[in-house]
């Protein structure tokens, strides 16, 4: 089983905790030249492009001016990122067995380096996937991974189990032939529900609070049956087999 995640916008260049070792990105040609032109905008154009504010957008151009620097080493991804969904996760007590495990059983997209390996080593970077890049995409940075990546993700979990485990906000998925990808493997799509006005409903930061938690939880746990996911708790989130099906699983806050 492999769990897909989004990745975060928020990220750091260091990390007093260190992984067992580094791999490069199987796109890293591609998160290159993504970069090489992103680095060619003034943090004006960067404000309009990304929707930044000016002080984000600063801060983006220093990132893209210091992406091929050779004095500031990459990080691996899973320390790089520093969103909501990592903070749960909680790589800092990892031990060297949960690196290696993570790494054959997590997937990150990136819209800078595509499909990326919890250990391969990112630079810090900000990438929206509507952003157009004509240069290198008649489309966008969705269209531009799209083929690129989609056999990648299908050969990493046919290669596994066959069971992709989808812990990614919806908007990841046009950067996949994401028809391909539900023909090709089983998608289990764990959706996390809390009760308001009478009703079950998504809150954005309790989902993606959980989907920290769950793939933290199936590293720990070493998971490779997916029936076993069925066991996490978080908070008050538990599976709901009322409101569930074969591969839409709900977790309710009751």
């Amino acid at each position: 089983m492999i769990a897909i995640l989004s990745p975060a916008k928020t990220m750091t260049g260091q990390s007093p905790k260190k992984a067992p070792r580094a791999t490069t990105p199987r796109f890293q040609a591609e998160a290159n030249e993504i970069a090489l032109r992103m680095a060619g905008l003034t943090p004006d154009e960067l404000r309009r492009v990304l929707k930044l504010s000016p002080k984000l957008a600063l801060e983006c151009f220093r990132k893209f001016q210091a992406f091929h620097a050779t004095d500031e080493p990459p990080l691996p991804a899973l320390l790089a990122y520093t969103g909501v969904v990592f903070k749960h996760i909680r790589p800092a007590d990892f031990t060297d067995e949960d690196f290696h495990f993570a790494q054959d059983h997590l997937r990150f997209v990136s819209g800078c380096y595509g499909l990326l390996r919890p250990l391969d080593a990112i630079k810090p970077y900000r990438m929206e996937f509507d952003v157009k890049l004509p240069e290198i995409s008649e489309g966008n940075i969705y269209a531009f991974w799209k083929d690129r990546q989609t056999g990648t993700l299908i050969d990493d979990v046919r290669q596994d189990d066959g069971i992709l485990l989808n812990v990614a906000s919806l908007d990841i998925q046009p950067a996949f032939q994401w028809k391909e990808v539900e023909r090709s493997v089983r998608v289990i799509t764990p959706e996390f529900k809390v009760w308001k006005n009478g009703k079950a409903e998504t809150i954005v930061i309790y989902a993606k609070m959980c989907r920290g938690e769950m793939s933290r939880f199936l590293v720990k746990n070493r998971l490779s049956d997916p029936e076993s996911l069925k066991g996490f708790s978080w908070e008050g989130f538990r599976y709901k087999e009322s409101m569930s099906d074969s591969d839409n699983w709900v977790f309710l806050q009751e």
